[in-house]
């Protein structure tokens, strides 16, 4: 799908935050309320990664076509979306899991 027909699906930014921690490790959090389509049946549109030299410690996201997943460091597994709260949750918990505090 083009750049374009993408932004056609945003109705609102929920949440979006990118902080540059003064160790330079970078948290980048994108939560947006989509139209429902069969790639996002509950309307939304997620990406929450924490990076630390360039790599993806955790990374939470439902990229179009890949479904509710998390990535922790280099192993991908499902994730159970409920909400935006409970998604924020988890990421935050993930990361205290690795020692890092948001």
């Amino acid at each position: 799908m083009s750049k374009k027909a993408e932004e056609t699906l945003i109705l609102r930014d929920i949440f979006s935050h990118k902080h540059i921690k003064d160790n330079g490790d970078t948290v980048d959090i994108s939560i947006q309320e989509v139209k429902k389509t069969q790639e996002y049946p509950e309307g939304v549109r997620y990406s929450l990664v924490y990076v630390r030299d360039g790599k993806n410690l955790v990374r939470y996201d439902n990229y179009m076509g890949h479904g509710h997943h998390k990535h922790i460091k280099d192993k991908r597994k499902e994730y159970e979306f409920k909400d935006e709260w409970q998604l924020i949750s988890d990421f935050e918990e993930d990361l205290l899991k690795l020692g890092i505090k948001l």
